[in-house]
């Protein structure tokens, strides 16, 4: 198998890797982005992005890293559409086993995302990015004056049904469960107003057109389907799971599955850092998987040229 040799390994090529690479490659660090599919990430799918800074307007979120890709490429970054199946992060140089050969690096980086999770339902896969969404922080905003649907009766649903109700018309709570008296969490939501729960009921299917979602059918206990008229449908069935199958025990995670980093997002090996989604940080937002990227990228520098301090990338002098 080809050996392929950078100063830095990317693995992912979301928000998150596309910004870590710009540094990197701006600090010409010899920098390589693997990226399973470009099309199949959370900001790929992303329907509408109308609060990226500095982007006026909506944007679709493929257009958007589009636009971050290219730019880290401009600068140097090298792009290689492959898909990492292992890795092995013992010793100095760390390296990322793909079917196009071997990516050998100084410093790894790890930002696979948090889209683990398969479809559970038909019409789910279909309509992702047109109306079905696992994010009520990022597409909530879409959705004022509509009715939507949230499914599932985890922390994250509830908490997402929460930032609905100030947008939806009406959030359809769709729930396996019957909410407990003293569950302070379910208890809240339905004291909002705009909340229609639907206890002990499952989602059957999405319904659509050309133009997205336009309804649900769900299944109460003991009654017949019920066709509900939404145009925004939420899942946290299972929660979005970081993608970590790879790193086969390698590196430490968090009891959340995501992957444990430090202030610099230095992970608990030497020279591998972890950024976006695959943190499982509660934040789930291109900005801030940006964000990671750039401080990361300013830790791996450092660490490779054995700096003490960070090297600003301006300064007013």
């Amino acid at each position: 198998m080809e050996t392929h040799e950078f100063d830095v390994v990317i693995i992912g090529g979301g928000p998150a890797g596309c910004a870590c690479a710009l540094y990197t490659a701006r600090a010409d660090l010899k920098t390589i982005i693997l990226d399973k599919n470009p099309a199949v990430g959370a900001l790929a799918i992303t329907h509408k992005i109308a609060n990226y800074p500095g982007v006026a307007g909506d944007i679709s979120g493929g257009a958007l890293l589009d636009m971050m890709r290219d730019q880290a490429v401009a600068y140097g970054a090298g792009y290689q559409r492959s898909q990492v199946f292992s890795i092995d992060v013992e010793g100095p140089l760390k390296k990322a086993y793909t079917p196009e050969g071997t990516f050998v690096g100084r410093a790894l980086v790890l930002a696979a995302g948090a889209m683990g999770r398969k479809a559970s339902f038909p019409g789910e896969a279909e309509f992702l990015g047109r109306g079905v969404s696992y994010c009520a922080t990022c597409d909530g905003a879409f959705y004022r004056d509509r009715e939507v649907a949230v499914v599932g009766s985890n922390l994250e649903a509830l908490e997402e049904a929460q930032v609905l109700t100030k947008f939806a018309s009406t959030v359809h709570w769709i729930t396996p469960k019957v909410p407990k008296p003293d569950d302070v969490y379910s208890q809240q939501l339905l004291q909002m107003g705009n909340v229609k729960p639907w206890n002990r009921a499952r989602l059957l299917n999405v319904q659509g057109d050309i133009m997205g979602v336009n309804g649900i059918n769900i299944k109460p206990l003991d009654q017949s389907p019920i066709e509900l008229p939404v145009e925004g449908v939420f899942i946290y069935q299972s929660g979005s799971k970081p993608i970590t199958d790879f790193i086969h025990g390698q590196i430490a995670l968090n009891p959340d599955g995501g992957v444990k980093v430090g202030e610099m997002m230095n992970t608990s090996v030497d020279g591998v850092w972890a950024i976006g989604d695959i943190r499982n940080t509660p934040f789930k937002q291109a900005v801030v998987a940006a964000g990671d990227g750039c401080v990361a990228a300013m830790s791996i520098d450092r660490f490779l040229n054995r700096r003490k301090s960070i090297k600003p990338d301006w300064d007013h002098t």
